[in-house]
Parts: structure tokens; C-alpha cells; sequence
């Protein structure tokens, strides 16, 4: 059978599947009539009740008032932060038992698979913003434990900005649209943030990762998560231990350039909601492994930071992460406003064996979540909304209020008692009910911070010196990119000093593109430092940071040894080269990469052997900056098509401009001697020339790189 008789197989056996479908619901829904809430059978759905056909709609048309009272409350408030997110199900399994750290069973049983919801975001941009702001983005997993439910309510960047929640709403504040003119919309680039974070300098390090390409993924399903805060394990016996997690994904973590992601905002605001849904759809599930980082309790103080602070993170290099268990996400919501809208996080929603720590910021995010969701989902009952109800019965003597789903039967709502037979029971010890770590907890109440905290930099130095050129580049050009946009000139004054404490070059490079000479702040930094703390102190606890450079810390040491998923381009015309683009074609898809066609117009493609291509999208309709890498269709008649159609060079000097791999077809100089490509001097391994016997493995090894960043430089400035 050839591939069109293969692909017209498929969608001849795609669309019988989907019309079955659709007669079955048909089938199921036949004898349903149409309703109120209340279940009475409506007639008439088209027309309001009205005193004559042209007279004034009627009050008492109460199937009209339902109807649009209904609609307008279909909206609830969105979330403050993480307001844009998109989410999907699945499960996780354990690996190997945690047992001998914690007494969590989902952490401690190998043969159970955990049902888990998750749920990606970004902070600062509201509902209707765009997937490719510069951003955090959020990552949080709802485990749906034999227990109850685990949420996990992570990022995808390690720290964060501020140490205690006291300054939360001042940071959210500041990254918002300016209160007077509510602009701009999901960006930092404005005065008010970069002046809050000017007089921060605990927000450095987390500066450092939110202006590198960790904050522009290329993929929901390439970035990796992280709990943030320490918490803590505690095991059968009652012993603590510490614990950092971790979400690696198995496709590695790859970004997008800069400049992509402004184009992709305006091309395609949805690239990362599309691309999550897309591969649930295709069957190819997003996974990631959790990794632990575990610290004996005794060890709290070793190490030249404060587990506590919720800026520092432990360098891999200090405490290996151990992977203990797989999450695959494969199943696509049945509907985004009941799950991903109002699934409801809360840090505070654990399971036995897992617990606190005191670190400030996530002891004010206890008390925060809770309040958050009263106020969006309007309603203390809002864990009986089906995305939110754990998978074991809720047995308590809470009752009533806003939308209470459940119907409690009996006279008791209270605890103890003896009318309801003393039910429901506390939990006994040995059944697993939960249980604080029992720590040592005495002092005088105080509004202070501890000393440990007041290291501010040395973990940010300890991040920039660990990337590589490229990637310091990006994090220059993000800062610079950011402050131009400031229009306060103290402010960008301030953060270049800032920059003096992390790397010279850094805040010499930045000063240089803002007309700055970088000069080290004076006197106490911001009101966490002590009155009379000495700048200079700083400097020394920089110098005395045992660990130099960290290679986990570098997104060019990620998985690059697959190609699954990617979206290649190939650009052909009428005459392409058939049998070439059929060998790249398969040989691609087999590696599990996914082929786009495109080409001048939707209409068939009729190759040099008569075979038929159809195009998925047009030149005009689509940009390199969606798609991983681009094949140039061989064929001097398909070349000489291309080489008429300003959009087909466009479109090859954007991927070249953004160091993707570029493959070439035989007989393509028409279009080759056109574009920007010509002007490498060197040998430039993302760029594939057809017609040697190697060069399907040279593209496909190539597309496995991501990106060949470090001809960025030489691309950009060609001598």
C-alpha cells in the first residue's frame, strides 16, 4: 500500500470513527429532551415570550430569565496570579518505595497508580493573555491519594522573588499593569516592577532565572517543576526528614529565543495550550520523573544557606536528585471552565508524611490559597466540586453553605455525640490519620529575619556563572530588553548596581546598552538588611561560596538525544523531489517527530513523480518560529516556485536567524542563493545539504540539539 493509499486509510478510518461517535451520542441523547435547571422540558428555545410578535419581551418569561441569568454568572473571578492556565489528567507511579522517609502511601506502594490533575499557568498575565509571555510559569499537581488529597503547587523555576509573604501582594502589585493606565498586560518590562525590585535585592537570584530562557519554554512538556519550598518527610517511626522536589521532564528542557516568542504572542497566543493538547490527543504523553532531594534533619545547618529561604536552592552538585517515580498526563480535560478552571490548589492539602517547614513564605501561602479560593469559587464547599473531591468518601460534620453538593441525612453535626452513634470517628494512630512532625517550637514573638537570610547574591552569581555563553548572552539581552522599557532613570541606576554584586561583565554589558556606568549601591540595600550592615559584607560571603559552578543549572546539559515530538517543516511546491521528501518524511516520524506541509497554497502539491503532498498550512498562514526545524523539498521546479515567494525565504532565514536546523534538498540553489544561509562562512552544522548519503542522520541529530545556540553570535554579526 503506498503512503497516499496509508494516509487515505487513516482519515477515511478517522472520520468513520468520529461519525460512529457521533451517532452514538445521538443515540444516548435521542429520548433527552431539552430542559430547565429544574428539569422542565422546554418547547420552544428560539424565542423569548413577548405581550405581541413585535411587542416587549415579558418579566415573567422565567425559562429566558434562567437561561440569562445563567450566562451571566458563567464567569467567576479569575485567579489574581496563575490566572492563564491550561491543564490535563493522568497518573503517577512510583519507581522504588520512599518508605524509609516518609509514611505517605503513594510515596511508599510501587504498584499503585495515582490519579493526578495538573495544571500549568503563567503569574503575572491575566485569563486572556498570551502562553508566550516572560514569565514563571506555574506547576501544580493535584495526587488524588488513597489518603486524600496531595497537592504539589510548584513552578517551573526553583526559588522565588521574596523571602516572606508579608511581601507578596507587593511584588504581584508591582508586576501588574500600572493601576493608572492598567498597562502593559503580562510583562515586567515597566516601571513599578523593576522599581520594587530594585530595592530587593532577595529577588536577585530569582531575577537571574525569570531573565534567562527558563522563563520562555519551548513546550509545557519541556520544562521542569519544582516544589520551591523545603518540606519535610516523616516516617513510620516519627523521623524528619528534608526534602526538595523535583519534576524532570523526560523530553528535556528546551526554550524558546526572545525574539520567537514575541512573534509566536502574535501568531499563535495559544502555542503552548495547543501544543499540551495536542500531544494528549496524538497519544504522545507528556511525562516527567519526581525527583527528590532528601536532607537528614541533623544536616539543617551545614550547608552556606538556610533551607528556610525560600530564594536559595540546593545545588544538585551538594545533594544529588534521587528520581523516584514517572507522572504521565493522558488525558485532555472534558471541559476547561469544570476542571482547569476550578480545580482549587492548596499547598496545605497533605497527606501523612508530608509536612511543613517554616519557611515564611509558604506558612503566609497557607493561609492565602484557602482564602483565594472562598473568593473565586465563592463557596467553602468548594472541594465538592468534582474535579476537586478526593477519590476516598469525605466523612465530617461541616454542612450547609453556598452550593453545598453533598446531602448530609441524619440530626448530628457535631463531634462528639451519641445520637449519630458517635460517628464519624477520629482516625486512630494506627489507621494513618495525620499527624505534625512533633519539632521543638518555643521563642518570643518577633517581626524580624533571620541573619541567615540576608545573603542575597551569591547563589545569583552561582546561577549566571554556571551558564553557558549563549545562554548568558540571553539573560544580557533580557535585562537590557527590560529596563529599556523603564522610564525612570534612578530605577535602571539601581538594578545595574545590583548587577555589580552577580558578574562585572554582566552589569557592565547591561550598563553598556543603557548608557550606564555601574556603580555598588551605598548604605543598607532595603529594609531586610540590617541599619548597619556593610555592603562589603556581601561581597564576602560571595567569595566564600564553596561550589563555583553548577552544571545542573544549565539548560545545555539537557536531554538531547531524541527528536520525539518536534514539529518539522517542510516547504515544497509543485515538482518537489517525491522519493527524498518521502525518505525524510518516514525516517522523521519513526523517530516520532511530526511533519507539517507547506507550501505557496492549500491546494494539492504534485511532486516531480506525480505522488500528491496536501498541505497543512500555507506560507502565509504559519511562521518558522512554530515549528522546530525546516526541510527545503528538493527539485529545481519546486525550487524555482519557492524561490519566486518572498514568504518561503522569510521563512528560512527566520529559522537560520533562530539557529534551527535547516535542511536543504538536492537542485534547491535557486532558493539556497536567496536567503541569508550563504552567508556562513564556516561549516554550520545546522544547516543539512541534500544529496549525500549521510544526511537524513546529520538532520535528525541535528533537530535532537534543539537549537545550535552557539552560532548565534556569528549568524547574527556575519564578518
Amino acid at each position: 500500500m503506498t503512503n497516499k493509499q496509508n494516509l487515505k486509510s487513516k482519515t477515511t478510518s478517522d472520520e468513520s470513527s468520529k461519525v460512529s461517535q457521533l451517532q452514538q451520542f445521538v443515540t444516548d441523547n435521542a429520548e433527552k429532551a431539552l430542559t430547565t435547571n429544574q428539569g422542565l422540558k422546554i418547547n420552544d428555545n428560539q424565542n423569548s415570550l413577548k405581550s405581541s410578535d413585535r411587542g416587549a419581551t415579558l418579566l415573567e418569561d422565567f425559562i429566558l430569565r434562567e437561561k440569562i441569568t445563567h450566562f451571566d454568572h458563567e464567569r467567576i473571578p479569575e485567579r489574581i496570579v496563575h490566572a492563564r492556565g491550561s491543564g490535563a489528567h493522568g497518573y503517577f507511579q512510583l519507581y522504588e518505595s520512599l518508605g524509609k522517609y516518609t509514611k505517605a502511601k503513594f510515596l511508599t506502594n510501587t504498584n499503585v497508580k495515582t490519579p493526578v490533575f495538573v495544571r500549568f499557568s503563567t503569574v503575572a498575565g491575566g485569563a486572556g493573555s498570551t502562553d508566550l509571555a516572560r514569565d514563571v510559569r506555574g506547576f501544580a499537581v493535584k495526587f488524588y491519594t488513597e489518603e486524600g488529597n496531595y497537592d504539589l503547587v510548584g513552578n517551573n523555576i526553583p526559588v522565588f522573588f521574596i523571602q516572606d509573604a508579608m511581601k507578596f501582594p507587593d511584588l504581584v502589585h508591582s508586576v501588574k499593569p500600572e493601576p493608572d493606565n492598567a498597562i502593559p498586560q503580562a510583562a515586567s518590562a515597566h516601571d513599578t516592577f523593576w522599581d520594587f525590585i530594585s530595592l530587593m535585592p532577595e529577588a536577585m537570584h530569582m531575577i537571574m532565572w525569570a531573565m534567562s530562557d527558563r522563563a520562555i519554554p519551548r513546550s509545557l512538556r519541556m520544562m521542569e517543576g519544582f516544589g520551591v519550598h523545603t518540606f519535610k518527610f516523616i516516617n513510620e517511626e516519627g523521623k524528619c526528614h528534608f526534602v526538595k522536589f523535583h519534576w524532570k521532564p523526560l523530553l528535556g528542557v528546551h526554550a524558546v529565543a526572545w525574539d520567537e516568542a514575541t512573534i509566536i504572542s502574535g501568531k499563535d497566543p495559544d502555542f503552548h495550550r495547543r501544543d499540551l493538547w495536542d500531544a494528549i490527543e496524538s497519544g504522545n504523553f507528556p511525562e516527567w520523573e519526581l525527583g527528590v532531594q532528601i536532607i537528614p534533619e541533623e544536616d539543617e545547618f551545614k550547608f552556606e544557606f538556610d533551607l528556610l529561604d525560600p530564594t536559595k536552592l540546593v545545588p544538585e552538585e551538594l545533594v544529588p536528585v534521587k528520581i523516584v517515580g514517572k507522572m504521565t498526563l493522558n488525558k485532555n480535560p472534558d471541559n476547561f471552565f469544570a476542571e482547569t478552571e476550578q480545580v482549587a490548589f492548596h499547598p496545605g492539602h497533605l497527606v501523612p508524611g508530608i509536612d511543613f517547614t517554616n519557611d515564611p513564605l509558604l506558612q503566609g501561602r497557607l493561609f492565602s490559597y484557602t482564602d483565594t479560593q472562598l473568593s473565586r469559587l465563592g463557596t467553602p464547599n468548594f472541594h465538592e466540586l468534582p474535579i476537586n473531591r478526593p477519590v476516598v468518601g469525605i466523612h465530617n460534620n461541616q454542612r450547609d453553605g453556598i452550593t453545598r453538593h453533598g446531602i448530609s441525612k441524619g440530626k448530628v453535626s457535631y463531634e462528639p455525640n451519641t445520637l449519630g452513634g458517635g460517628c464519624p470517628f477520629q482516625a486512630m494512630m494506627k489507621d494513618g490519620g495525620f499527624t505534625s512532625h512533633n519539632e521543638r517550637v518555643d521563642g518570643r514573638k518577633i517581626r524580624n529575619r533571620s541573619s541567615s537570610f540576608l545573603d542575597h547574591f551569591s547563589q545569583a552569581k552561582l546561577f549566571f556563572d554556571s551558564q553557558s555563553k549563549p545562554e548568558q548572552q540571553h539573560i544580557i539581552d533580557a535585562i537590557s530588553f527590560e529596563l529599556a522599557k523603564v522610564q525612570t532613570v534612578s530605577i535602571r541606576e539601581r538594578v545595574v548596581g545590583l548587577l555589580t554584586y552577580i558578574n562585572n561583565d554582566l552589569a557592565n554589558k547591561v550598563g553598556e546598552n543603557l548608557g550606564i556606568t555601574p556603580q555598588k549601591p551605598t548604605g543598607q540595600l532595603n529594609m531586610s538588611y540590617p541599619a548597619d550592615a556593610n555592603p562589603s559584607d556581601y561581597e564576602s560571603k560571595i567569595m566564600q561560596m564553596s561550589l563555583k559552578k553548577a552544571d545542573s543549572l544549565s539548560m545545555s546539559k539537557t536531554v538531547k538525544d531524541n527528536i520525539k515530538t518536534r514539529q518539522i517543516a517542510f516547504i515544497i511546491a509543485n515538482g518537489v523531489d517525491a522519493k527524498a521528501t518521502k525518505i525524510l518524511k518516514n525516517s522523521l516520524e519513526k523517530e516520532g517527530a511530526v511533519v507539517h506541509f507547506i507550501a505557496p497554497t492549500l491546494a494539492a502539491v504534485n511532486s516531480d513523480d506525480k505522488t500528491t503532498f496536501t498541505p497543512n498550512h500555507t506560507l502565509k498562514s504559519t511562521s518558522s518560529v512554530c515549528f522546530d526545524a525546516v526541510y527545503l523539498g528538493g527539485g529545481k521546479d519546486s525550487s524555482a516556485i519557492l524561490a519566486k515567494c518572498p514568504e518561503a525565504i522569510q521563512f528560512i532565514n527566520q529559522a537560520y536567524k533562530h539557529c534551527k536546523t535547516i535542511g536543504f534538498g538536492a537542485d534547491t540553489e535557486a532558493v539556497f542563493d536567496k536567503t541569508n544561509v550563504k552567508n556562513t562562512k564556516d561549516k554550520d552544522p545546522a544547516v543539512i545539504i541534500g544529496g549525500s548519503d549521510d544526511f537524513v542522520k546529520k538532520f535528525i541529530e541535528s533537530v535532537a540539539n534543539h537549537r545550535v545556540w552557539e552560532l548565534e553570535d556569528q549568524r547574527n554579526n556575519p564578518s
